[in-house]
């Protein structure tokens, strides 16, 4: 008899307006070389076989969108629900856990807006969290970090060998999040920045740093949206 296959659900993230991309419509569903960018986020976690279930979170107003424009537009077939967002990232996060299967292996944290994500860093996120319970895409920074004083000069400079910018996807097994998670909404806390601190917070669980890739950008201004047509057209060009 073979082995049950495991249950590894992605929450992608979509429920942010994007103020700074100065645009009236949300950054996550801009065009980005004729579809948009959430739409690409979507069909990197339908490609990956590891992958079984998906959970969008978006805005209450964009539901309808999201569901025909997007999600049945391009067959994305394993969006299994489509839930609100909170006020804030990690509320949004909260609803999108609530929604899954109980007997899921392992969750993936992905934002919306990373649209340049792909199989390989699924795949490695995914395996470090099998091992470490808990995983982060991250790349190693390229530019000398400086620590800022309150009077907003440099007051010291970090080693650079020991500095990661963070990505997403973030991955940890399903039980270690949620409780994580239900213990932080409980509690009232708002000083976490990102998935990994709330485990690291809430658990006291260190996050296994899994190699991203400097392709992997988020849209947040529209320098980002042209760097990332040109990323989409080297990976086209590769792949002819």
């Amino acid at each position: 008899m073979s082995a049950e296959k495991e249950k590894n659900a992605a929450i992608v993230l979509s429920a942010g307006s994007g103020s700074r991309m100065h645009s009236d419509i949300p950054k996550q569903y801009l065009d980005l070389c004729g579809k948009e960018v959430l739409a690409w986020s979507l069909l990197a976690f339908e490609r990956a076989e590891e992958v079984s279930d998906i959970v969008l979170v978006c805005s209450e107003k964009d539901i309808s969108f999201c569901r025909e424009s997007i999600v049945e537009k391009y067959g994305i077939s394993k969006v299994k629900k489509i839930v609100s967002g909170g006020a804030e990232r990690y509320l949004s996060v909260w609803e999108g856990l609530q929604a899954l299967d109980t007997d899921t292996d392992c969750v993936l944290i992905h934002d919306g807006a990373r649209p340049l994500v792909d199989e390989g860093i699924i795949c490695r996120t995914l395996e470090k969290a099998k091992i470490y319970s808990a995983s982060v895409a991250a790349v190693p920074v390229k530019d000398t970090i400086k620590v800022s004083s309150s009077a907003g000069f440099a007051d010291h400079t970090p080693d650079r060998r020991t500095l990661w910018q963070v990505q997403t996807p973030q991955v940890f097994s399903y039980g270690l999040l949620y409780g994580a998670y239900r213990d932080l909404v409980r509690e009232g806390r708002t000083d976490v920045t990102d998935d990994a601190m709330v485990v690291e917070t809430m658990r006291q669980v260190r996050c296994c740093l899994a190699e991203g890739s400097y392709r992997n950008i988020k849209i947040t201004t529209p320098e980002d949206l042209a760097i990332a047509r040109a990323l989409l057209d080297e990976r086209a060009g590769e792949n002819r």
